[in-house]
């Protein structure tokens, strides 16, 4: 049973493989909600099985493993990686800062059309949060030519609790030492919003972008008395991304 359990993972690991790797730079809110933007850099890592070309691929797909790959429809695992919020900000200064850490799940992704990719991820939040993620989107794309390719979309993002209570609650010590309203948020919708991108192949394993997003956030997110007293409901992103693909065999 053991050796037939070993030889199924070491067939499954057998055969071609991609990594593909870059990073974006972008520009964004300071923090969730916030009404204030920021410089920075986020890393961009997809590894998988080759043999089905992934047809379509977003700035917005999360570090990602594909456990199952039919062409048509993949599936598998998805982190994040979460950075430290501090408290330095004047519209959240006298608020907990909040740890970095990450957030850990699953993804699938499917086509309904050639031209169309529908992705949901789920994630459980590791040591900065500990609550529950959704992301919801789906894209149109068209390749203008064979190197320039245009695509844009919906996009919906789900969350519970206890995600909105780290990143959106203000208890009675943080409403007193910040100046807030006290709130106890529930779960609900995060926010919806919508997306596109215009994407190069400059060869055959570098691909650059540029890309723009907005977002409103929604329910327990827009009802937080840090985006209502000090905050944005309006979230916009915007930036380029580079990545490189890697071949090897195992």
């Amino acid at each position: 049973m053991t050796a037939h359990s070993a030889d199924g993972i070491g067939g499954w690991l057998s055969g071609d493989w991609y990594l593909t790797v870059g990073a974006t730079v972008l520009v964004a809110p300071d923090f969730e909600g916030s009404k204030k933007y920021m410089l920075g850099a986020t890393p961009i890592i997809s590894l998988g099985k080759a043999g089905n070309p992934v047809r379509f691929s977003s700035r917005n797909d999360n570090i990602s493993l594909a456990l199952t790959d039919q062409g048509d429809f993949r599936a598998g695992v998805t982190g994040k990686f979460l950075w430290k919020r501090d408290n330095d900000e004047d519209a959240i200064r006298g608020l907990d800062p909040m740890r970095w850490g990450g957030e850990i799940g699953g993804f699938f992704e499917f086509y309904p059309l050639d031209w169309v990719r529908m992705r949901a991820e789920v994630r459980r939040g590791i040591r900065a949060h500990k609550g529950v993620v959704g992301d919801i989107a789906v894209d149109a794309f068209h390749d203008v030519t064979p190197e320039i390719r245009i695509s844009g979309g919906p996009r919906a993002s789900f969350a519970s609790s206890k995600y909105f209570d780290a990143y959106y609650g203000v208890t009675a010590d943080e409403s007193f030492r910040s100046g807030l309203s006290e709130y106890n948020p529930g779960g609900g919708v995060r926010s919806l919003g919508v997306g596109g991108a215009v994407t190069w192949k400059v060869s055959d394993p570098v691909t650059t972008s540029v890309f723009g997003e907005y977002s409103r956030l929604m329910g327990p997110a827009a009802d937080s008395s840090i985006v209502r007293e000090r905050g944005s409901r309006n979230q916009f992103t915007m930036g380029v991304s580079a990545t490189y693909r890697f071949d090897f065999t195992m």
